[in-house]
């Protein structure tokens, strides 16, 4: 996956120094896919905050909006078996 091909908006930064190239919220090392996990735990946007003090929930939602954005251009391969 490139994520070059779609620009990351304001508040996200991709810095292959930083979580080796991930997606992050500009100023912290909170990785887009650390937000993911939590939802996928069961938090609710609101309580992202919680978890992770430097992020806010517009943040999140940005952060979160990317990430579709990114998942939409991705091309998925089937794998056929021997």
């Amino acid at each position: 996956m490139e994520i070059a091909k779609v620009n990351p908006p304001k508040g996200i930064t991709v810095k292959q120094s930083v979580r080796f190239g991930k997606p992050c919220i500009k100023g912290t090392r909170i990785a887009i896919t650390d937000l993911l996990n939590l939802l996928q735990m069961g938090y609710a946007i609101k309580n992202i905050p919680e978890q992770y003090p430097g992020v806010t929930v517009n943040k999140a939602k940005i952060a979160l909006d990317y990430a579709a954005k990114v998942l939409g251009k991705e091309e998925v391969l089937e794998i056929k078996s021997c």
